[in-house]
């Protein structure tokens, strides 16, 4: 029965129109395809799309109480393990996790997870009274002799382990460097894939039960983390990995040039898209985009949102080796993004003014597998050629910011400036774990808040035992 259902499509916003907007491109199942959805799922005694899933939600239990029309009680499952499903159902790599490893899509298409998951979750926002809703963010019991925890950061690891610790019954106190919370969720997702509204209902459900946050508070700067250990029983570094990184060629320091984390956080945070803002970006005719990830995409979508009249994504491999998710390359070129595959910049050229005007490209081919496993791109001698651009966006990944290394001498980190550490993410500092993209590297929000699952489950048993 299962199978002869068809795995049901969300309502999308035509292309044509929501490249003209930064409303969100999908809407939700209504209750009627949810439960069809639901209905295409197997129940499999032994669910490899839990093991697939980092935070462990119960994937089939959940889905059948959806089946069943029992919508409240699916979020319950769903918020045992993951604190912020509104978000993941939106942003995780799915086809990657638990849906690459759904039985169905083995001959077909799998069951859709995210989306369940999604529903799930926007549907308790809006038929269950924040009253009533108990087990969004649970709250044990705490004495006012509690042990105090710090998080360095309020993306999504950080907020996972404030939540698990809050529950545990600590008292937790959040740090965020910027004048936002939510980190990553709320200075680097474009709107039209995750409204911020969103955002701050998940942290508004975290303040209610408990957790204290401090905005504009820059470890490393208003206090060490030795500092911090002086009033806290441990410390979790969640602080992500925002330093951008650059290519290092010739016109990089061209007016109109971007690192994608600078040009997203100009559009999220101060809402450059708003005719008026105090702090605007570029709004240029001709962009391009250098990168493949979602971060490219990501950038690349809000410069057409912008006016571009052309935008390029130029990468240096082929489409098959594109770390993006399939749904936004698909989404991506439904709005008119223009893919350059194996091209390269390799220099940046400006006018009399300092304002980038062309990018000289040069055109690659694959070579053998590299360390990454992907086909190692190889420059094709003699084929550069410029391209017509007056902004480009720079997404070709992040690096850890040095700020809390160098303030933190005895904090060991690798040669990258990632913080090391161990299975549970305790550093070889007494009383500080870390995780996250501070400690992995640039990774998903999923895997991000697994690490912060962790590190909790570690911390508490730790200050337990002090």
């Amino acid at each position: 029965m299962a199978e002869k259902i068809a795995r049901q499509r969300k309502p999308e916003q035509a292309p044509q129109v929501r490249r003209t907007n930064f409303l969100e491109v999908a809407g939700n199942y209504s209750p009627e395809q949810a439960r069809l959805e639901a209905g295409r799922c197997l129940q499999c005694k032994n669910p490899a799309c839990v093991s697939g899933c980092p935070v462990g939600v119960q994937i089939p239990q959940f889905i059948q109480q959806i089946k069943d029309g029992a919508f409240a009680r699916a979020y319950e499952i769903i918020r045992a393990d993951n604190y912020l499903p509104a978000v993941c159902g939106r942003v995780c790599p799915q086809e990657t996790q638990c849906e690459g490893r759904c039985v169905l899509g083995k001959k077909g298409e799998p069951v859709a997870i995210g989306n369940l998951e999604r529903f799930a979750a926007d549907w308790a926002a809006v038929n269950t009274a924040a009253e009533t809703r108990e087990f969004a963010f649970p709250r044990a019991s705490r004495a006012q002799s509690a042990a105090k925890i710090a998080v360095v950061g309020s993306g999504p690891s950080g907020l996972t382990c404030a939540a698990e610790l809050n529950a545990a019954g600590f008292d937790v106190t959040v740090f965020e460097a910027l004048h936002e919370l939510g980190g990553v969720l709320a200075y680097g997702i474009p709107e039209f894939r995750l409204p911020k509204e969103i955002v701050r209902r998940e942290i508004e459900n975290l303040s209610a039960a408990g957790v204290r946050f401090e905005t504009n508070a820059v470890i490393g700067k208003i206090r060490t983390i030795d500092e911090l250990l002086q009033d806290f029983a441990a410390v979790y570094i969640a602080s992500g990995a925002g330093f951008p990184s650059f290519m290092n060629i010739t016109g990089e320091d061209l007016n109109g040039v971007y690192s994608a984390n600078e040009y997203l956080t100009r559009l999220n945070l101060m809402k450059a898209y708003q005719s008026g803002a105090d702090t605007p970006v570029l709004k240029g005719q001709n962009v391009a985009v250098i990168g493949g990830g979602n971060v490219a995409l990501d950038a690349a979508r809000s410069a057409l949102r912008l006016g571009a009249t052309q935008v390029y994504l130029i990468y240096r491999r082929s489409r098959a080796e594109m770390p993006a998710r399939r749904e936004e390359i698909q989404h991506a070129e439904e709005e008119g993004l223009k893919f350059l595959f194996l091209h390269n910049p390799v220099q940046y050229l400006g006018d009399e003014k300092g304002f980038v005007q062309k990018a000289l490209l040069q055109k690659m081919t694959l070579g053998e597998p590299d360390a990454s496993g992907r086909r190692r791109p190889v420059p094709e001698t003699g084929s550069e050629y410029e391209l017509a651009v007056d902004t480009v966006i720079v997404a070709v990944g992040t690096q850890a910011n040095p700020i809390l290394k160098d303030t933190t001498p005895d904090l060991p980190t690798d040669k990258r400036g990632y913080i090391i550490i161990d299975e549970n993410g305790r550093t070889a500092k007494k009383s500080v774990w870390a995780g996250g993209d501070i400690a992995s590297g640039a990774a998903t929000v999923i895997l991000a808040m697994g690490s912060g699952k962790r590190a909790a489950k570690s911390i508490g048993k730790y200050v337990r035992s002090a």
